[in-house]
């Protein structure tokens, strides 16, 4: 009989989770299925059914899983989870670097240049005029490869290295210094997402900031390599280290941080009652605020990458004595702030909307009680 059913209904759609809910549609499900064998039994002779069969039947069955309830077709910190987190922060990192494209360019440029670019309005109207309408878009394509190539790394072994020191530390000093898992584990992440991202961002920076030198990334990577061989394309890596690392320890905390205070302060009902739409919005509405922070935190070694990689064997004391160390503070900060900003509370939003739509939580919030859960379950 069992047989029969797993012929007729396709594997993908049997789940062996243990579940509150679940158990309770599996005693749905057996209550049905041991009464229908007893009511054919009780047709067919006035004995009753052996023990040892209903046995079988009650404990032998399966369970269609419902696409809407969470962490059913992904198990927590599986390897599809892992993956699954690793493909959200291609798209969220990606595809978001990539649309500001523009506000990158003149904020190098200014930068670079702040004699020739020395407003963000004036930036775009001298794009504008010297390259035209494709000029905004310079540089999308090692743009688009780095940053994803970044993000893959930053959420998939940010969501690794946190799980892996809250196992280190336990679950008292887990909650008890969460703030500090959560810097560790996303540090921990930079370090490796940045050496993806360090050569892109190199190509990047001198496609922008020197007209002429290349068209993209399909000719700008040869050009630059034969310039200033492989190892010219790390030349960047410790600024960028001292940007993103900061950068993404502010992003990564302060999110945590904000997420969990909105739902704990702002939000009347816990976040498990919560509709997704809202708790898409608070994702968004926490990463652009965590964003703004990390440009601030960031935005020194921000001009030291754009510098470095700009100048030929230019040095960072080159880079201080040239911007000066109030300018490392404020150049192309305002810019950089509306840039950040929307760029975090996007990539968030968007990280957020791909883990709902392959049936995970979004990221941050107080986790409801156990209690609340079995209650749940049973209503």
């Amino acid at each position: 009989m069992e047989s029969r059913k797993h012929s007729l209904i396709p594997s993908f759609l049997y789940s062996s989770s243990s579940s509150p809910r679940s158990l309770l549609l599996d005693q749905v499900l057996n209550s049905n299925s041991n009464a229908a064998f007893a009511s054919s039994n009780l047709e067919k002779s006035p004995s009753p059914a052996p023990a040892k069969t209903a046995t079988m039947v009650s404990r032998k069955n399966f369970l269609i899983a419902s696409p809407t309830e969470p962490g059913k077709g992904i198990e927590m910190y599986s390897p599809a989870f892992y993956a699954a987190c690793t493909f959200g922060g291609i798209l969220s990192c990606g595809l978001t670097h990539m649309t500001v494209t523009p506000l990158d360019l003149v904020k190098c440029n200014m930068q670079i240049d702040p004699t020739k670019y020395k407003s963000i309005s004036s930036g775009f109207g001298i794009l504008m005029k010297e390259q035209g309408v494709k000029g905004f878009f310079r540089g999308w394509v090692p743009t688009l490869l780095g940053y994803s190539a970044q993000g893959a790394c930053k959420f998939g072994f940010y969501e690794f290295f946190k799980k892996y020191y809250s196992d280190l530390a336990g679950p008292e000093y887990t909650a008890k210094y969460k703030t500090l898992i959560y810097l560790a584990g996303s540090a921990s992440a930079e370090v490796i997402a940045d050496i993806a991202l360090c050569p892109f961002e190199a190509v990047k920076v001198r496609v922008q900031t020197q007209p002429g030198f290349a068209r993209g990334m399909s000719d700008g990577f040869p050009k630059f390599v034969r310039s200033e061989g492989y190892g010219g394309l790390y030349k960047g890596l410790g600024p960028l280290w001292g940007r993103q690392i900061p950068y993404t320890m502010m992003k990564f905390a302060s999110f945590e941080t904000i997420v969990e205070m909105i739902y704990k302060y702002a939000i009347p009902n816990p976040k498990h009652e919560c509709s997704k739409g809202l708790q898409l919005g608070v994702s968004f509405a926490g990463g652009y605020v965590a964003g703004v922070f990390c440009a601030i935190v960031s935005h020194p070694a921000d001009n030291l990458v754009s510098f470095l990689n700009n100048a030929k064997g230019a040095t960072v004391g080159d880079a201080v004595k040239k911007i000066g160390l109030l300018g490392l503070f404020t150049r192309g900060l305002p810019l950089r702030i509306v840039m950040i900003g929307t760029l975090t509370g996007a990539q968030w939003g968007l990280y957020d909307a791909f883990k709902v739509f392959v049936g995970l939580p979004t990221t941050g919030g107080v986790a409801p009680a156990p209690a609340i859960v079995a209650a749940e379950a049973k209503a």
